[in-house]
């Protein structure tokens, strides 16, 4: 039986499991890929319109991976992999932009291009905050600058106005004094790939619930495990002893209620072509192991 494959997501969760030693200790036979893609940030630009569903459509490497819980739940009703429903997480997460721009309200933000990961929770994100101070038709979202790292950089560079930020991006631009103009916190999920063992998925999950105990006690202890993946030209001016906890595992169901919910809300706004996203089917999408 080939190794359980874990990569980083440009979370702490992870990185801590593996500087600990909880993956060995609960007997996992794993591969830990430490190769992040993000030392530089234009390797996170994928291209216009090309995001996270993108990722799971083409597949991804590992046996666990996770993505806004938007795209989650429709790459999963599509038969990219199963929603592991037995937990949720949750991402701080906002619009930022540079100290010296005019806007400084969310009705600012009316018509100016936001930087966005296309198909990706930041995409999601936004209009879900910004719906409730202007019109669907005035929230120009942008997927020129592709995906997380890329986007900070061009916000960081001053070529775009605006952009959405989550994880260590968050964090580092608010350490510079880029201004947050509305909080877009979001949910996330897990997607399982392919056919791992029930056994190794609860030994993984276990040793992930170890660390989040760590990050809530002592979230200071790691937070420089962001540098691991963040782009190089930007690591002498980190200083990550100031920045967050990031991203939060919820160790409560991901309900048939949310999922349906959030699959209706993605048709209404019509974010993928009509008969895209699948039957969006709770039983048949996602998968669980707390009745085994």
């Amino acid at each position: 039986m080939s190794k359980f494959v874990i990569q980083p997501h440009m979370r702490l969760h992870e990185w801590v499991a593996e500087e600990k030693g909880y993956f060995r200790d609960e007997g996992l036979d794993y591969e830990f890929e430490d190769t992040p893609y993000s030392r530089a940030a234009r390797a996170h630009n994928l291209g216009d319109k090309v995001g996270a569903y993108q990722t799971f459509e083409k597949g991804r490497a590992c046996d666990v991976s996770g993505a806004c819980h938007w795209t989650v739940n429709v790459a999963a009703s599509v038969g990219h992999g199963k929603l592991y429903r037995d937990c949720y997480l949750v991402s701080p997460a906002g619009v930022f932009v540079p100290p010296e721009s005019p806007i400084k309200e969310p009705k600012d933000l009316a018509g100016v291009p936001i930087s966005v990961g296309y198909q990706s929770g930041s995409h999601y994100a936004t209009i879900q905050a910004l719906e409730s101070y202007m019109p669907l038709s005035d929230i120009k979202l942008s997927f020129a600058q592709g995906m997380l790292f890329a986007r900070m950089e061009e916000l960081f560079d001053r070529k775009i106005p605006a952009c959405s930020a989550f994880s260590g991006p968050y964090y580092f631009l608010e350490q510079l004094g880029f201004r947050k103009v509305i909080d877009t916190t979001f949910m996330m999920a897990t997607m399982i790939n392919g056919n791992p063992a029930p056994d190794d998925l609860r030994k993984y999950f276990r040793a992930l619930r170890k660390t989040q105990r760590d990050i809530d006690l002592r979230p200071e202890l790691y937070t420089h495990h962001y540098k691991k993946e963040f782009p190089v030209r930007f690591h002498e001016t980190m200083d990550t002893r100031r920045w967050g906890p990031g991203e939060r595992i919820v160790f409560e169901p991901y309900t048939k209620e949310v999922f349906e919910e959030s699959f209706r809300w993605i048709a209404e706004r019509s974010i993928f072509p009509e008969g895209q996203m699948g039957a969006g089917k709770y039983e048949e999408a996602t998968i669980s192991l707390a009745a085994e």
